[in-house]
Formats: structure tokens, sequence, C-alpha cells
């Protein structure tokens, strides 16, 4: 079982999602994403090619298969963390918006973690035409024949994937958000997935429920985390035994 942490977290920070998989009997590994978690140094990179996350897994994944069998693998992921487990299944981002993002024709949201991360990148890596070349890898298909069912939890990049991919996939997904989440608003980030995704399910964690609610170190309500968290584990029991 792999877990994904959203933006600026890391993988001990998933604890409320990585311990209720483990007592449940699977093996657990929660990630740190490169360029995009507090314990190492923040990279735009990190916040911004957001493909990269699902690149990740796959290669974790590699890595475990040469030092033991891997049985059938469940990812979890939490808001960005979201979009990399829907990645993993088949979910695709659309090229012409992700050129939208980074060329600034199309608003990027206030990152608390990394303010200029656009201009940032710019820095790095000017914008060209060999720049395009980013499209290429943006809009590849990042499924892993080895995941075979995901859970998402208050997801993101809703707005960023294609209808299309989203049809496509084939795997269990069981989805929660938040009904007060306004960083990743239910119709902007997780309506396109549990609408397109065939195989998708879903419910609200409550109506109140914001997103700092999952990570928060006081959240308004200190439940929510128990119950995603026991409901990610009954999900990946039914779907992957």
């Amino acid at each position: 079982m792999i877990v994904s942490h959203g933006t600026g977290g890391s993988g001990s920070t998933m604890e409320w999602l990585v311990q209720p998989l483990h007592e449940a009997g699977f093996r657990v590994v929660a990630l740190d994403h490169h360029g995009n978690n507090h314990v190492d140094d923040y990279e735009p990179e990190g916040f911004l090619h957001i493909w990269d996350r699902p690149r990740d897994v796959s290669f974790v994944l590699e890595a475990l298969s040469r030092e033991q069998v891997l049985g059938p693998v469940g990812v979890a992921g939490f808001s960005l963390g979201g979009y990399a487990a829907a990645a993993l299944a088949g979910a695709r981002l659309d090229p012409q918006i992700v050129w939208g993002v980074l060329t600034g024709r199309i608003p990027v949201p206030d990152i608390p973690e990394f303010p200029g991360a656009l201009e940032a990148l710019w820095k790095k890596h000017p914008l060209d035409e060999s720049s395009r070349r980013v499209l290429d890898a943006a809009a590849a298909d990042l499924a892993d024949p080895r995941v075979r069912a995901v859970f998402q939890v208050a997801p993101g990049a809703g707005g960023l994937v294609t209808s299309e991919s989203l049809a496509a996939v084939r795997l269990p997904v069981g989805i929660r958000w938040g009904g007060a989440d306004t960083v990743n608003p239910y119709d902007v980030d997780t309506r396109p997935y549990l609408e397109h995704i065939p195989t998708a399910s879903g419910g609200s964690a409550g109506p109140d429920v914001r997103h700092d609610d999952f990570f928060a170190p006081e959240p308004a309500d200190p439940t929510v985390r128990v119950r995603v968290g026991r409901e990610a584990a009954a999900f990946f029991q039914q779907h992957l035994g």
C-alpha cells in the first residue's frame, strides 16, 4: 500500500491514513514526494510539475519489487496525492490546460507553502519553444499495472484532467471530500473524478469539514480523520482482500 501526501506535506503527516491501513493488515509505505515535502527543500517543480508524483510512486514500487514479491497494490492519496492516485489508475492531464498554467495564462491558486512558485520555475527553466517538451511528460499515460485500487481524500487537480481519460479508468476508486473545503472545492476538484470515473464511489466526510481538518494539529472536527482512515481501510479490504 502506498500513501501520497498533500502539497507541502510529508509521509509523516499521513499517520491518520497509514495507521488504519496497517492495522487492517496491509504493508504501507508513505512517501515524501521530491521537491514537495517539508522534510527536504522545496523546489518549484515539486509544486507545478505534478505529473512527477505518480512517477515517484512507480519508482518506489519498482524498488520494492526488487526486494520482495508485491501483492495487489493500492494507492491512497490526500489532496494532490489524490491526483497521483488517480493518475496511476489512468487519469491524464490536459496538456493545453497545463501549458496555460505554466505560462501564467491560467492563474495558479495561491501556494502558501511556496509563494512565487511559478516565477521561481520560470527562473530555473525560462519559457521558450523547447519548453513544450514538458507537455509530453505532462500528458503521458502514467497508469501503473501493479496498482489495483485507489482511494482519494479531498483530491486535487480534478479540473486539470481529461474527462476521456477518467471515463477509461477501470480500477475501483473510492473518494471522500469535505463539504466546506475551499482549497479543493467539490465542484472543481472532486466532481470530475466522481462523475466521470465509471467505477468511482464516494461520499462527503461532512458538510462542515474543511481541507485542513485532514492535517491541522487541532482540526475543527477531530473525528473526521479517524472515520475516513477506517473507511479507506475497509475499501481496500473489499477490493484487495
